[in-house]
């Protein structure tokens, strides 16, 4: 396909209605690499809505990759809670440590950071450096395919190479910021996923998907998320003033979060089978009398391959009580010092425990 003739009009236009919608962002008005970075790690999966008050908070609690890599990782965590795909925050801590003190300035430099992709190096080089390297995201191959008509899934190996030699081509190398972030945001906001904003599209007249009726049919994958269920069974124990808690340290979900003692099963338990778990009556050993009662049945939580549903009880121990398991005891006063998911938190808040 022949779309040479038309790229530098399909750019001029773009950037022209960038100027006239683009949003007023923390970190599109600054050259700073670290805080862009920091930007686009949190909007990998991260609604720009949802994610403005956590920039705001994360950037200004570590401005800068010194503090950020001087910082125990336990803190990260804790003001990345409720964001979710914490490995981000992780590899956000993991990097700056790895940078001694000063933000590569290269693509290849940025691309070496852990956690950082083609995509976001992209980004981060062209926008604080203007560096001519096109950024090719969701927003992207959207725009992309629908205005050319495209029909090769965008997770494909031969569609992911198509449109980032489009996306190469098409960028304006004199001034890769200003069209990266233009084209970002005329996918966020004018050629959005559902209900396109085509009647006042300035691209409409000449786009392929509107002209042959696509508009919704495009961009085209080829392989659906396979999502797993998975029966929580979560223990909420009040010790008097104290509770308890564990931190997930294994390669699965919420790595380094903390979470309340936990039994999971490949479906939900009765609360009598509940009571009857190896794993309860190792934790109850010696602690003579106690109290179980359920607080909330079948809290569904949604995660990008996994659906959880998780039954939250009450464990009451005797006031006196030392030790439960291998947990660590808190006062329960001084929960909110760690992080845990967001379904811990929003029990907490809920349940008002």
């Amino acid at each position: 396909m022949n779309y040479f003739c038309t790229m530098n009009a399909f750019s001029d236009t773009i950037i022209e209605w960038y100027a006239e919608n683009k949003r007023d962002l923390p970190w599109r008005n600054t050259k700073d690499p670290y805080l862009i970075w920091v930007s686009e790690i949190i909007l990998q999966q991260t609604r720009v809505s949802q994610g403005y008050g956590y920039f705001l908070r994360f950037v200004e609690r570590f401005p800068d990759v010194q503090t950020l890599a001087d910082a125990p990782e336990d803190e990260v965590l804790k003001y990345w809670q409720g964001l979710g795909y914490y490995s981000r925050a992780r590899n956000l801590h993991a990097a700056a440590r790895g940078m001694r003190g000063k933000f590569p300035n290269t693509y290849e430099g940025v691309r070496a950071l852990k956690g950082v992709g083609e995509y976001t190096a992209a980004a981060i080089c062209s926008i604080a450096y203007d560096l001519p390297y096109a950024v090719v995201d969701g927003n992207v191959y959207r725009v992309l395919s629908r205005y050319w008509g495209i029909d090769l899934p965008i997770d494909s190996t031969q569609g992911k190479k198509t449109f980032a030699a489009m996306a190469q081509e098409l960028l304006d190398v004199s001034r890769p910021s200003l069209y990266n972030q233009a084209i970002m945001d005329f996918g966020a906001i004018q050629c959005t996923p559902q209900t396109p904003d085509c009647l006042f599209c300035p691209l409409a007249q000449s786009c392929q998907a509107f002209s042959q009726g696509k508009v919704a049919q495009l961009p085209v994958k080829q392989h659906k998320v396979r999502t797993v269920d998975r029966y929580f069974h979560y223990i909420y124990v009040r010790a008097g003033a104290y509770t308890y808690l564990h931190k997930r340290t294994g390669n699965d979900i919420w790595k380094n979060l903390f979470e309340l003692p936990l039994v999971e099963a490949d479906h939900a338990l009765a609360e009598e089978e509940l009571l009857a778990s190896p794993l309860l009556h190792s934790w109850l050993a010696g602690n003579g009398s106690f109290t179980l009662g359920l607080r909330r049945r079948q809290v569904k939580h949604v995660l990008s391959h996994r659906i959880i549903y998780a039954d939250f009880y009450e464990l009451i121990l005797p006031e006196d009580t030392v030790s439960f398991g291998e947990f660590l005891r808190i006062p329960i006063a001084e929960r909110g010092r760690y992080a845990v998911p967001r379904l811990i938190q929003a029990f907490w808040e809920r349940e008002d425990v």
